[in-house]
Order: C-alpha cells, then sequence, then structure tokens
C-alpha cells in the first residue's frame, strides 16, 4: 500500500507551499542517492520526489486531497507519473548546478556584461557643491546598420522553435528528470537571421568612443561611487555598469571629516590677548568672526551649517574653527620692548600661580 504523500514528506495536511519545499529540501539532502549510503536510499528518494511533485502542484494537490492515490492510478502506475516534472530549479539550490546531474535550470541563462569602474578627479569645491563632468569612454552603441537586431530576414529558430530552450529527458535509477538549457543557435533569443550583420558580426552593437556628461551630486568624497547605467562591457544581453569612483583633491586651507569642515586660524598674542574681529573664509564667502579675550590656541568656535552637505539627504554638516596663537620667533627692538614692559606687570593667572606654588614647595 503507498504511503500518504503527506506522511512521506513529514509534513501536515494544512502544511504551506514553503513548508511542503522545506521539508522536500531535507529529505533529498538525506535520501540522495549519490550522498547516501543508507539501505534503499534510492526507493525513499523516488517516494520524495513522487510526494513533492504531487504536493507542489496546487492542482494535482488539490485532486490527491479528494481523491488519494486514485486521483492517478489512471496511468498505469500505480501512482502519480512524475516522469516530466522538472526538478531541475530545486535540486540546483540543494546541490548546486554541477552536482550528480545535468540540472541547468529551466531558464535562460542571460550574459550580461561586466561593470567597469573608472576614476574621476575632484576638486574640493566641486565635491562640495557638485558638479558636472564630460567624460569620455570606449563603449557599445546599437549597430545602425541592423538597429540592434544583430542580422537581416528574421525567422523563429528551427532547433528551440522560438522557446529560447531546448529540453533533454535523462533517465536514472530514480526516475526520468527533464533538463532545460539556453538554446545553443539563437543564444536564448527564439529567433534567428538568415543574413548577420557585417558591420556588428552579430552582436547588434557597435564600439565607439563617446563623451557623456554626468551630474555628480554635492558632498561626495574620495571612494565614493556613482553608477551610470549601460556603459559598462558589451553583454550579449545588455551592457554592464560604469562605476565612476571618486577622488577628491585636498584644500590649501580647509580639512573634512565627513560633513564638516575644520579651518585653523592663526592669531597674534594681541589679537589673542585683547580679542577682536577676525574675517575667515568659509565655503559660500567670508565672515567676521567674534574672537574674544583671552583666546587660546586649540579654542574652538562652531559655525553650523556651514559644512558640507550630505550626499543622501539635503543635510549640512558645520564648520569648526580652530584658533592657533602665534608667538613670534623675531622682534623688532621696539616690539622686544614693549614685551619686556609686559612681562614687568602681573599677569599670572589661575595656572601660573598652581605651577609657580608647586615649584615653590619643591
Amino acid at each position: 500500500m503507498k504511503k500518504d504523500y503527506y506522511e512521506v514528506l513529514g509534513v501536515p495536511k494544512t502544511a504551506t507551499q514553503d513548508e511542503i519545499k522545506s521539508a522536500f529540501r531535507k529529505l533529498a539532502k538525506q535520501y540522495h542517492p549519490d550522498v547516501s549510503k543508507e539501505e534503499n536510499a534510492a526507493e525513499k528518494f523516488k517516494e520524495c520526489q513522487e510526494a513533492y511533485a504531487v504536493l507542489s502542484d496546487e492542482n494535482k494537490r488539490k485532486q490527491y486531497d479528494q481523491y488519494g492515490h486514485a486521483a492517478f492510478q489512471n496511468n498505469g502506475s500505480g501512482g502519480y507519473d512524475f516522469s516530466g516534472f522538472d526538478f531541475s530549479d530545486i535540486f540546483s539550490e540543494i546541490f548546486g548546478s554541477g552536482f550528480g546531474f545535468n540540472f541547468g535550470g529551466s531558464s535562460r541563462t542571460k550574459s550580461r556584461g561586466r561593470d567597469r569602474v573608472m576614476r574621476v578627479d575632484l576638486t574640493f569645491e566641486e565635491a562640495a557643491f557638485g558638479t558636472k563632468k564630460t567624460i569620455n569612454l570606449d563603449t557599445y552603441d546599437e549597430c545602425d546598420s541592423c538597429h540592434g537586431k544583430g542580422g537581416f530576414d528574421e525567422e523563429v529558430c528551427s532547433n528551440c522553435h522560438g522557446s529560447g530552450t531546448v529540453t533533454a529527458e535523462q533517465r536514472t535509477l530514480f526516475g526520468s528528470f527533464m533538463t532545460k538549457t539556453t538554446c545553443p543557435k539563437c543564444s536564448g533569443k527564439g529567433r534567428t537571421y538568415k543574413r548577420s550583420c557585417s558591420k556588428c558580426s552579430g552582436t547588434g552593437k557597435v564600439r565607439v568612443n563617446k563623451d557623456i556628461e554626468v551630474k555628480i551630486p554635492a558632498g561626495v568624497d574620495t571612494g565614493n561611487q556613482q553608477r551610470v547605467s549601460g556603459y559598462g562591457e558589451y553583454g550579449q544581453y545588455g551592457n554592464g555598469d560604469l562605476y565612476l569612483e571618486y577622488r577628491v583633491s585636498a584644500h590649501p586651507l580647509f580639512q573634512r571629516e565627513e560633513n564638516d569642515i575644520y579651518l585653523e586660524v592663526p592669531l597674534t598674542v594681541a589679537e589673542a590677548a585683547l580679542g577682536c574681529k577676525k574675517e575667515i573664509p568659509t565655503l559660500t564667502g567670508t565672515v567676521k568672526l567674534t574672537i574674544e579675550p583671552g583666546s587660546n590656541t586649540g579654542d574652538k568656535l562652531r559655525l553650523k551649517g556651514k559644512g558640507i552637505e550630505d550626499v543622501h539627504s539635503y543635510h549640512k554638516g558645520d564648520m569648526y574653527v580652530i584658533l592657533k596663537v602665534i608667538v613670534p620667533d623675531k622682534l623688532s627692538r621696539d616690539q622686544k620692548k614693549l614685551f619686556e614692559d609686559l612681562s614687568k606687570t602681573d599677569l599670572e593667572t589661575k595656572d601660573f600661580k598652581k605651577f609657580n606654588d608647586y615649584m615653590k614647595k619643591h
């Protein structure tokens, strides 16, 4: 007596298609004759195949749920004849396309051209604000002789009859399998031509040198890539893509950290001590910055929103001004006298006092 298909796969009658497929995958790995050393593995594997062929098909499953095995007994085999069932897709998932038998898959293997990468140099300002660049490259365009078809006098492929695939039956000790592969005559297109185009050698594409204009968004940085669709290497089913990889040159004053920029501003001793109004550059022009009296090297001032626009949004980073007090290494006679007079006054701060008190004790 034949086993219940649900019992064979170890699933309840309410099982979903995903649960049925998962159960079959597990059992196929366990009982496949090429990997299993269990006795009667081939017979068990065949049972699993038969059960899966029925339960994975909604119409066949409804017939089985209503009539049981009797629904398929009119074929003379005492059960469902799954010799025409295509297991190639799921076996390719389980074992890989090269395992055991030629389960090549039922779909056409479409060869797309390879992607390529091109480096583009940008100035600091071009990266910050975005720009347009004209890129010169060798690429492929549609052949103007055959209009991209690759030939003339189109006709249905005589080998695959327009399907783009060819089917072959393989008989094994645990059943027959139908495998589908790309038609070698038409390369999966389903159409052939009586005359091949001599200009493009039947490819439908010709190599050309051309300029393309690319809009580069604001906020890109070194190492960022931008995809330009269809300008990669030639492929039978479409060109690959071109990836522009940016390299941003250094700025003479600004340093960038993500979307924030940093500017080191030099101050004289007098400017730092007395405070001042200092004109400084930003990405969008100069501004006057108030330097408070008693400023020191390393003091940081923030200019909100004066940084670089985020490449993925409209949010802008900030600009940070880092103060650096410059002590002159050469003094004129008058300058030296002023510093000498200044040194006679009491300029000690709490930092000086803390240090001097320690030295007196030691």
